[in-house]
Order: structure tokens, then C-alpha cells, then sequence
């Protein structure tokens, strides 16, 4: 069972994306032209969703993969094109039928399973790796090291992710957020250390089957996140 700050978490991000920033995230992950700060934010997520895809196997051929946290698809139809039989999960019905929109007629689509709901669902089954690229940033330390845990029952190979860094470009952006009017914040991000967030990983008895392998970071403009691999201990 979930705690309560991770379902409470849970519901702000369901009604953000799937009502509030919705069109935004539709036109920031399309061709459409954006502004220059969404722009960085745009070229970041692409290097970023290239540093995840480049922790996997270059043949994905018959791999079962969770892309927790989907979004518009841009992952999940990445791997499906190299192989994997993927289950793209997002809490937003918004975010999942323009993902499904998008997939039409593409490179593997036929192997992605769009799924709209929790990625901690028992009933997505199991997998070899599972994906979840800038969709842990909001959960507190204990809710991130608890969500690690439950997917790392459902992988067998890996666990690739992307976390926010602590950094003082991140706080000062966070201080700001506070000014915007609250029905247009985002859920605010909880920045970890790298080193803290390995010492929860390794403080954690159900994690204790994994450990933490490669990291990078991709700093573009307002664009920054750092990806880790937990790979098997």
C-alpha cells in the first residue's frame, strides 16, 4: 500500500498534467515552435531521453519494458522501434491518447501498450528494465526510495530513471516558483543529492538486490536533470 504523501503527491500530478498543462506539455514535446526557455527545456529532455535509451541494450528484441511516467509516448516509441514489447503508463488520459496519436503508423508501434494509471500497479506485470525519465522528480526522498523499491520487484535487469539534483540553480528556481499564482505552479520537484540518494539506496533493505551504476547529468538552459541506472547487486 502507498503512504499517504505518495498519493496525495499522486493526485497533484494527475490534475496538473492532465488539466493544466496539457497543452503545454503537447506543444513542448511536438515540432511546434516554443520559446527560447522552452526551447532549452525541449533540446534538454531530448539528450536526456537519448542518455536513458543509451543505458539499455542497443537490441531490445523480445525485452519487456515499463516506461513509467510516459507522457507523450517519445520514449516508449523509441524502444518499441529497437525491439521492446513496451507498457507506457501515465496517470494523465490526456497525455496517454496524445501519446497513442502519435504512435499511429510509426516504427513499432504495435508493440506499445498504452496504459493510463499508476506505475506502481501490481496488474502492469513484470519486466527486464523499466524506464521512468523526469517522472520521480516530485516525490520526497523516502516516497522516491520507496517507489525505486516497488518497481525493482518488477525488473529483473535494470532500473533506469532520472532524478532532480540538488544544485543552486534548481533552488533558486524553486524560490521563484513560489511567486507564480497557484493554479498555474507545477507540483514543485524535491532535489537529492547524488550522494544521498546513493546512501538511501543502499539504507534500504528492499533495495538491496541493486546498486547504483551509471549517472549523468544534462544541464540546457532551464533543463536540469540527472540520470542513474540501479543495475543488479
Amino acid at each position: 500500500m502507498q503512504n499517504a504523501s505518495y498519493l496525495e503527491r499522486r493526485g497533484q500530478l494527475e490534475t496538473y498534467f492532465d488539466r493544466t498543462a496539457a497543452d503545454a506539455w503537447s506543444r513542448l514535446t511536438s515540432d511546434a515552435p516554443v520559446s527560447r526557455i522552452r526551447a532549452t527545456v525541449r533540446a534538454g529532455r531530448d539528450e536526456m531521453r537519448g542518455v536513458l535509451l543509451s543505458y539499455l541494450p542497443e537490441d531490445l528484441t523480445g525485452v519487456r519494458l515499463l516506461d513509467a511516467g510516459c507522457g507523450t509516448g517519445a520514449l516508449s516509441l523509441e524502444a518499441a522501434a529497437r525491439g521492446a514489447e513496451v507498457v507506457a503508463s501515465d496517470l494523465s488520459p490526456s497525455l496517454v491518447e496524445l501519446a497513442r496519436e502519435r504512435a499511429k503508423d510509426k516504427p513499432g508501434a504495435e508493440r506499445i501498450d498504452f496504459r493510463v494509471g499508476d506505475m506502481l500497479d501490481p496488474a502492469l506485470g513484470s519486466f527486464d528494465f523499466v524506464v521512468a525519465m523526469d517522472s520521480l522528480i516530485h516525490y520526497k526522498p523516502a516516497d522516491l526510495a520507496d517507489i525505486l523499491a516497488r518497481l525493482g520487484k518488477r525488473a529483473g535487469a535494470g532500473i533506469v530513471f532520472t532524478f532532480a539534483p540538488r544544485t543552486a540553480l534548481l533552488a533558486a528556481m524553486h524560490a521563484a516558483g513560489r511567486f507564480f499564482p497557484k493554479s498555474d505552479r507545477a507540483p514543485s520537484i524535491e532535489p537529492i543529492s547524488e550522494e544521498r540518494l546513493r546512501q538511501l539506496v543502499a539504507a534500504t533493505p528492499s533495495l538491496s538486490q541493486w546498486q547504483p551504476g551509471r549517472s549523468r547529468r544534462i544541464v540546457s538552459g532551464f533543463y536540469t536533470s540527472q540520470a542513474m541506472e540501479l543495475v543488479p547487486a
